[in-house]
């Protein structure tokens, strides 16, 4: 810059006007000349344009040029230090460049030229400035009235001065020049001539000036002024300040507005239509009118971004005057004018203003305390507009049950120049109803009710509103047409059932609004009328109908809507006998759908959805226990399952669309409708599957496997559940898995296979989409987080029935040779590659041969834990030895008589499975060995095996017990016994007792006082005729029956037991012969009550297939007496307890119905683990809703424990109690048991939830620190409230449920 000319300055001129030119708005807006420096040394920040601006490129290269061959310099210097090992990154190179080149010569002298240059501009521009606004004001005193118009539309151009003349700052004297020369006396020249200049000058100078109240006066005046031009250009000021000034200043110019308005509305004189007339939106003053309105509304939504940085008396004013406005009445004898709030609803339809004010606690208890002391007339005024609308809905409902009310109506495609009262009134109660709905989703808005309504003489309650809702629903038009300007849905039907909807998603504004009886009477009103064949006057049934079922599914979706559509508000208990509730309306009316038998409804085109709709109603109810048992007696399930088939077979005949048609036949619409019901149906029917019962009437209807194929379609397509399930599909995935048929469908759906793909996939795969220079982290923990989704989802699958059908009699392959692309498909692949690895083949198949194995070793601890599982796994595969050989290979050379064992991660996880397999043992009986190493010189204590017996240190001491003969309260129980009593009150007698050493001496219920006592129990209760419930024919043993050899698992499950009666002291050393016979025999005698099924399920072709673990107990109990045990399972055979504890006891039994005994499905599941999820969800909704998030089910895990008596979860003493207690007591304290198990785990299931284990931990811990004895007064009192339903259910397991 060195030469510098006349023709440079002039265009760096040019280049810095219009750079300030384009940021002027920025500028003008800011408040002070500090904030102006602000923004323009954050423009690169703010201006998107920046870049782009012509002084900047200039800038840029004069940079450029000057100072290019020093940054060039460094950059080398820089970049051969870093290539020699210096260098530590590219910031750290921009940084010591940047560094480098401001310190340099040619820096200092670019800035020092540089600023010269800019101070000369700078000055000519400032000079420039005063000289234009000379010419300005002479300008000013010349021109006419219409070059003023014309100049003032040349300033809002981007011409040489506009920017200029933006800047028109002023002092206190020009402003009060300028106030005096807008006062409604002055000439109209005058005034829009100090408009214009008004226009022009900062806002924030305007408002802080010191005659601010007689401009605003002014300003107001101005508004009314019948020149249309001048008042726009006043709302220009006023849309101009609100942009760019502080709520400090605009809200005295909104108070102004709405005031201005208010006075305007109250005044004789001014044009405000009445509602017969209607309003004409072509009318100049209606023009002017509602640009004030949407100017104030438009400030309405804006202003709560940013109120809450201000004091609390400026958001007040705010709204004090807003709603003052709102509430204003012209009070004259003549036809009432319209009031302001029906201008705001049609520029603010659905009153988005009031939602967004409502929004904040902090805005939302100003205008609530606002309403309840001086404005509750606005409130008053909304509900009766909304009664106002539905009298006059159902006084014009003729006899065809149209409304007819909207008779002319609107070409969507024209623009909309009038609205007929009609219309005002309808827009009005929308506008009503929004505000309304927003008001009583807060609490203390609905402390606003009950209110007096004119021509009324009761309080008007939130139920009453809400009825009057949804009165509206079955009574109130389709959108009228005349709304097609707008967007969204705009019937009141819809409008309504969205209000409703948002009530419902809030707990609290549900119970107080929508869970009553009056409330669900009136929802089921035309639905009693259909079902009575009552004549009914509804505008569209269909639409009509499908409201009210989406508010009924919306209310069954919350635990108390439940309730209340089940027991009308009351206790289950109450309602046995009493009157028809909710559900049973909706479930009556849904079969009538089904079965078409409506005539009004028939052959509607919306009659598809409809029964969807309804179906969902249902869905919501039988998708949880309490609601399953409600509605069992319709067979809902059939009906559904009936309806299916029908339309699948409807769909399948309706042919092809033919391709290239120019429309969509009406056939195409058709087999799409058929379609979309078939899926909802298979939904519908799918869901049955979410508790144990509902999934036994599911496999009864024969449709199990086409809703697993359903749902795994849906689950490859990531589809949502259902609208209102969170969680996806585990729970019901897990429900199903706990069957054998539930499993044999999800292997042929395909489900099995894309699970241990997908494992495969991330086990030893990796991600294909993750790049090759990315390499995958280290795994840190056993089951990397990446696997960790597929290893719980295989232990939600694996159930003993499950792991039988899938691998039962089934070889792995063992082969010579794996390719490395040969991917595992099912289960049994998955035990051969990785648990057990017993070969060089499949170790060097492996990628990740550690982190897979342990994988492998951990699954299979977890299975190991279900004893069936463990025995079959043994019997087939012997996983000890494969485990054993493991551990012997894994050692190094000491010595020629010592080796060491090398510890490792696998090394750990073998050694405990190993002691986990080979000791049976409650939380005291055995010690299991951590997985983890510790800190320090011996990482691991625990002394590692090759070989059987175990180490003694595993071995938990267990004392041989004294003999407890003599105990006083036993030898009470047993006298009573045999006391001949009337039989009824001597069980009484002997329960009462049974409870009071229970409570105050539990361990007397042990050894020889239990074995005697159940003896003589269990003796009396089968010679009395009311307390067998199976007949004394059918029990009867088979003297001459064949005594076979014992299967592999039963031999080794008498080794475990026998094992497990020496570790405990009760048993002598020929134990194992007798316990042989005794299963022999109860497989014998239990043979002979067997139904001869047909059926393709592994588990059913014959005998039970798992051990029989409750007669091993019977035997522990029984101290190894053979005679005594079988005397005992022979009279206890004929005892309803028997076919929930003695599991083997109703195996494909003759005892139940054809279809449960082929179902493979125990009463244990479908029975007592249903109605422990019932319980669970009544008594300990923490841990219900921990099992729902989870993806994993409690009746999965509580048939595991009761199937195997609680072996290795409790101490010997407590099983002895849990049998006890449900032999003196009834069997539905086995419910009760797994309640107390799980209230006392509560607080671990909740952390593992967290930490999403919940699954791994209930199947491998023990029931640490639980005894009966100290939850048996919980038990009782839950059979004091449970017992009567229980017990019923229990004893009705025989009734066909289908």
């Amino acid at each position: 810059m060195s030469h510098f000319s006349s023709e440079d300055e002039a265009l760096l001129q040019c280049m810095l006007r219009q750079l300030l030119q384009s940021v002027k708005e920025k500028i003008t807006g800011a408040p002070s000349v500090e904030c102006a420096e602000e923004i323009l040394l954050h423009l690169e920040e703010t201006d998107e344009n920046f870049h782009n601006y012509e002084f900047v490129k200039y800038l840029r290269q004069y940079i450029s040029s000057m100072l290019g061959s020093v940054i060039e310099e460094e950059t080398e210097k820089c970049t051969s230090a870093q290539n020699q090992g210096e260098g530590s990154g590219y910031d750290t190179l921009v940084q010591h460049v940047t560094k480098k080149t401001r310190e340099s010569k040619e820096y200092r002298e670019m800035m020092h030229s540089l600023k010269n240059v800019m101070m000369v501009v700078v000055e000519s521009l400032i000079n420039k400035f005063e000289e234009d606004q000379m010419r300005y004001k002479e300008i000013q005193r010349k021109v006419k009235t219409e070059q003023h118009s014309s100049y003032y539309t040349d300033n809002c151009s981007d011409s040489d001065s506009s920017f200029n003349q933006s800047y028109t700052f002023m002092n206190q004297e020009q402003l009060q020049l300028l106030v005096e020369r807008l006062d409604p006396v002055q000439p109209k020249e005058v005034r829009q001539e100090a408009m214009q200049t008004l226009c022009s000058a900062p806002p924030s100078d305007i408002l802080n000036c010191e005659s601010w109240a007689n401009l605003r006066k002014h300003l107001a005046t101005a508004l009314s002024d019948p020149d249309s031009s001048f008042s726009d250009k006043v709302l220009k000021f006023y849309a101009k300040t609100f942009s760019s000034s502080p709520l400090n200043m605009t809200r005295e110019l909104y108070t102004s507005l709405a005031k201005y308005l208010e006075m305007y509305f109250l005044s004789e004189d001014s044009y405000v239509p009445t509602i017969s007339i209607g309003i004409d939106i072509s009318n100049p003053d209606i023009i002017r009118l509602l640009k004030k309105i949407r100017l104030l509304n438009e400030y309405q939504r804006e202003v709560p971004s940013f109120w809450i940085r201000h004091p609390e008396k400026y958001m007040e004013e705010i709204m004090e005057s807003t709603l003052s406005l709102l509430s204003a009445k012209r009070e004259s004898s003549h036809p009432v004018s319209l009031d302001p709030v029906y201008f705001l609803a049609l520029v603010d339809l659905k009153a988005v203003w009031f939602k967004k004010w409502m929004h904040a606690y902090y805005s939302r208890t100003v205008v609530l305390r606002l309403l309840e002391k001086k404005y509750k007339s606005l409130i008053i005024a909304s509900v009766e507009q909304c009664v106002s609308y539905l009298e006059t809905c159902e006084s014009v409902v003729d006899k065809t049950g149209r409304f007819n009310s909207f008779s002319t109506l609107h070409n969507g495609n024209k623009q909309k120049n009038f609205y007929t009262g009609k219309e005002l009134q309808y827009i009005y109660f929308v506008h009503s109803l929004s505000l309304l709905g927003r008001l009583l989703i807060y609490k203390q808005g609905r402390r606003l009710f009950p209110i007096q309504l004119k021509n009324r003489k009761d309080l008007m309650s939130l139920t009453d509103l809400v009825v009057m809702f949804t009165r509206l629903i079955y009574c109130a038009p389709n959108c009228p047409k005349t709304l097609t300007v707008h967007s969204g849905n705009y019937s009141p039907a819809g409008l309504i059932t969205d209000v409703l909807g948002i009530l419902c998603e809030r707990k609290e504004c549900a119970t107080e609004c929508l869970y009553t009886n009056t409330v669900i009477e009136a929802l089921l009103q035309p639905i009693h009328y259909l079902l009575n064949g009552t004549e009914v006057h509804l505008n569209s049934p269909e639409t009509t109908l499908i409201h009210i079922a989406d508010i009924l599914a919306r209310i069954a979706a919350a635990d108390d809507g439940l309730s209340l559509l089940l027991y009308g508000g009351e206790k289950p208990s109450a309602m046995e006998g009493g009157s028809l509730r909710g559900a049973h309306t909706i479930v009556q009316f849904t079969k009538k759908l089904l079965d078409e038998d409506i005539s009004v409804l028939s052959g509607s085109e919306m009659l598809p959805v409809l029964k969807g709709a309804f179906i969902f109603v249902c869905h919501q109810m039988y998708s949880t226990c309490e609601g399953l048992e409600v509605l069992l007696p319709y067979h809902l399930h059939g009906s559904i399952s009936e309806a299916w088939k029908k339309t699948s077979l409807l769909s399948e005949r309706i042919p092809t669309p033919v391709a290239g048609a120019d429309c969509v036949s009406s056939a195409s619409q058709e087999s799409q409708s058929f379609i979309v019901l078939e899926e909802t149906l298979l939904d519908d029917l799918l869901n049955f599957a979410a508790t144990p019962k509902g999934l036994l009437l599911l496999q009864n209807t024969g449709t199990v496997n086409e809703c697993v194929t359903f749902m795994f379609n849906r689950f490859t397509k990531n589809l949502q559940v259902c609208g209102f399930e969170k969680f996806g599909y585990g729970a019901i995935v897990s429900q199903v898995a706990a069957t054998a048929a539930g499993a044999v469908a999800l292997q042929s759906s395909g489900f099995i296979k894309a699970l241990v793909t997908e494992l495969w996939g991330v086990l030893e795969c990796g991600r294909d989409d993750v790049r090759v220079t990315h390499p995958r982290s280290t795994p840190v923990d056993p089951i990397d987080r990446s696997c960790q989704k597929s290893f719980l989802a295989l232990i939600n699958l694996l159930s003993y029935p499950a792991v039988y059908e899938l691998i039962g009699d089934q070889a792995i392959p063992n082969k010579p040779e794996y390719s490395l692309r040969e991917v595992p498909t099912d289960i049994i692949d998955i035990i051969d590659r990785v648990i057990i690895v017993n070969t060089e083949a499949k170790i060097h198949s492996l990628f990740n041969y550690e982190q897979s194995h342990i994988f492998g070793l951990r699954l299979l601890n977890v299975l190991c834990c279900d004893l069936d599982t463990l025995l079959l796994l043994e019997s087939q595969y012997k996983v000890s030895e494969v485990l054993l050989d493991a551990q012997r290979e894994n050692t190094i050379y000491i010595s020629e008589t010592s080796r060491d064992f090398i510890i490792d991660g696998l090394s750990v996880e073998r050694n405990h499975i190993l002691v986990r397999i080979n000791h049976v043992g409650g939380p005291t009986e055995r010690i299991l060995p951590p997985r983890i190493l510790h800190k320090g010189d011996d990482p691991y204590p625990w002394p590692m095996f090759s070989s059987y017996p175990l180490p003694t240190c595993y071995l938990a001491e267990f004392p041989r017990k004294t003999d407890t003969r003599q105990d006083g309260d036993a030898s009470k129980l047993a006298c009573a016994l045999n006391n001949p009593e009337k039989p009824l009150e001597l069980i009484e007698n002997i329960q009462r007792q049974f409870c009071e050493i229970m409570e105050n001496k539990p361990t007397v219920m042990s050894g020889t006082n239990l074995a005697e006592l159940m003896e003589m129990f269990v003796l009396h209760l089968s010679e009395t005729p009311s307390e067998c419930y199976f007949t004394s024919r059918e029990c009867e043993a088979d003297a001459n029956a064949e005594i076979k050899t014992l299967s592999s698992v039963q031999q080794l499950g008498v080794k475990m037991t026998i094992s497990y009666g020496k570790h405990l002291n009760l048993l002598r050393e020929n134990a194992e012969d007798d316990l042989c016979h005794v299963i022999m025999h109860c497989e014998n005698f239990l043979k002979r009550q067997q139904a001869v099924l047909r059926t393709s399920l592994r588990g059913l072709q014959g005998g039970y297939v798992g051990f029989d673990w409750f007669a091993s107990s019977v035997f522990l109990i029984m101290m190894g007496d053979r005679e005594k045990t079988l005397n005992f399972l022979h009279q206890f055979s004929r005892l309803l307890v028997s076919a929930f504890l003695w599991i083997p006891r109703l195996h494909s039994s003759i005892h139940l119905p054809v279809d449960t005994a082929a179902s493979g499905i125990h009463p244990i599941y479908f029975c007592s683990a249903h109605y422990v999820e019932m319980l669970l969800k009544a008594e300990l909704p923490l841990v219900f809703s921990a099992f729902h998030m989870s993806g994993f089910t409690s009746s999965q895990i509580c048939q595991q424990w009761l199937t195997q008596c609680f072996w290795n979860y409790l101490d010997w003493s407590e099983i002895c109690h849990y049998i006890a207690i449900c032999i003196f007591l009834g069997p539905d304290y086995q419910i009760y048991m797994c309640i107390s198990v799980f209230k006392h785990l509560q607080q671990e299931i909740l952390q593992h939830t967290q930490t999403q284990d919940l699954q791994v931990f209930l199947k491998e811990e023990a029931l640490h620190g639980f005894q009966v004895s100290d939850y048996f007064k919980y038990m009782e009192n839950l059979a004091l409230t449970y017992r009567p339903v229980l017990l019923r259910d229990m004893k009705n397991i025989r009734v066909q449920n289908t």
